[in-house]
């Protein structure tokens, strides 16, 4: 039977990609674990490979297309035996005979860095002239089961068991995000959703007494549409760049951090002066290695990694403040992974340092040095960027004083480093030059209050004004 690939979801959020490059061409056989193309997603470029043995019957999507959905078909594999061009003709159109029963097992999205495929015995149901648009821009399926929303009337999908487990928990499926073929809800997004205290059945609500006053809503505002804004600029005073998948995702993250966690602030100024002799001290200490450029040390540390460290044990030392909130549930972290902000062409990303509570210094700088090259190139595997439990921000080498930083969904925290820089400061009754740092901690609020909040930045004042705890 012809097996159909579809494009895979390399990270938990990918809705779509760019299919960069077919590494493979119509007529060759692949085998499991051959690599068969590049996919760009909105953090990197990564190599995808098959799972399933055949012959390549035909390339459905040409190299270069972007926008591609996650599980729309994108190129169909032949069979042993089979004729490629049969196979070709025949893929992506066999409907399953029987899809519930199998879709609970099977359409768990694949592993990282492998292709989706699927084939035709146990595929998807194709689409009919009376086949409706699922949310989130999914491929179309023919309406045979399913739940009506109860806020937009739309169908949603669903197993037998998935919407019995829903009902038994008292989850209004039609709120709950498929993963399964078509946007499909399966078991597995239901338990998600129960285990997450998201996706409840809204209570019915209550009939308005007799000749009440119908009160309708303040409609929300509305951002102002692409016409709109152009038509406030002069003709010929400026060019459209399109938006690509890293920007599209940066600000519709931005958009949910803002309007969906409430934020507060707290702002310190740091003395630098012990750190930075503590740093020349452990540059100078430094052994040497051979290199095509000669000799170079094996390591050098900058302010940056030294901050990376004092936030991983502040956290340590305030385990309260060291957390994630879920609707239903604290998230109490056991160590401190330390996302690090890194400009990259296009937009950001935030590698991951893992246990930076228990790394040395010179192994987080040599980290953070391997990450932010591999970042800048968009080759970090997904496992490098996402998750986390803080994060820092730091804009000093732009001569920024402070900043406040807006945090990254599933933190509670994240910290804004301003530049390091000589200022007066009064000690014992007597004005002094210090090197002062601000840096402004802000919070999720749900999570972490005002003084657990203040506790954790003074610990981290703490950190970097006695470096040498951070060696022992």
């Amino acid at each position: 039977m012809p097996i159909n690939i579809t494009m895979p979801a390399l990270s938990p959020t990918m809705e779509e990609g760019n299919l960069s490059k077919w590494l493979v061409k119509e007529g060759d056989k692949v085998s499991p674990g051959d690599v068969i193309a590049e996919i760009e997603t909105d953090k990197a470029t990564m190599e995808v490979e098959a799972v399933d043995e055949g012959t390549v019957a035909k390339l459905v999507v040409p190299a270069g297309t972007e926008g591609v959905k996650v599980n729309a078909l994108i190129a169909i594999l032949a069979g042993e035996g089979e004729d490629a061009g049969a196979a070709a003709k025949g893929g992506g159109d066999a409907a399953p005979a029987k899809a519930d029963a199998k879709q609970d097992k099977a359409s768990i999205s694949p592993p990282v860095g492998e292709m989706s495929t699927k084939s035709t015995e146990g595929g998807a149901a194709p689409p009919t002239s009376q086949s409706v648009a699922p949310p989130s821009g999914l491929p179309a399926i023919s309406p045979t089961k399913g739940e009506i929303s109860q806020s937009s009337g739309e169908r949603t999908f669903a197993s037998p068991l998935a919407r019995r487990i829903a009902k038994d928990a008292g989850v209004d499926v039609s709120a709950v995000t498929g993963t399964g073929p078509h946007g499909r809800v399966v078991k597995a997004d239901v338990e998600a959703a129960i285990a997450g205290g998201g996706a409840k059945a809204a209570p019915a609500a209550k009939a308005a007494p007799a000749g009440a006053p119908a009160s309708a809503p303040a409609p929300a505002p509305k951002a102002m549409s692409d016409e709109q804004v152009l038509k406030l600029f002069a003709e010929g005073s400026y060019e459209l760049v399109p938006h690509d998948n890293m920007r599209k995702t940066i600000a519709r993250r931005l958009v949910e951090a803002k309007t969906t966690i409430p934020h507060f602030y707290l702002t310190l100024d740091c003395e630098l002066d012990a750190l930075l002799a503590l740093r020349t001290q452990i540059n100078a200490a430094a052994p040497m290695k051979k290199t095509d450029k000669g000799e170079v040390p094996v390591y050098k540390l900058s302010v940056n990694d030294m901050v990376i460290k004092a936030m991983a044990m502040a956290l340590m030392a305030v385990p309260d403040a060291n957390a994630s909130w879920t609707e239903s549930a604290m998230v109490k972290h056991k160590h401190a992974d330390v996302g690090v902000a890194v400009s990259i062409p296009g937009g950001l990303i935030t590698p991951i340092i893992r246990h930076a509570d228990e790394k040395t210094l010179s192994t987080i700088s040599n980290e953070m040095k391997d990450l932010a090259s591999r970042a800048r190139s968009r080759k970090l595997k997904p496992d490098e960027y996402q998750g986390g439990t803080t994060a820092v921000s730091n804009l000093g080498m732009f001569g920024i004083k402070d900043f406040a930083a807006v945090i990254n969904p599933p933190h509670a925290t994240i910290l804004a480093v301003g530049a390091g820089e000589q200022r007066p400061v009064v000690k014992n009754g007597e004005i002094k030059i210090a090197n002062i740092m601000s840096v402004t901690l802000s919070t999720d609020h749900r999570a972490v209050d005002g003084a657990l909040g203040a506790e954790l930045l003074v610990a981290f004042k703490r950190m970097i004004e006695n470096p040498m705890g951070m060696l022992v």
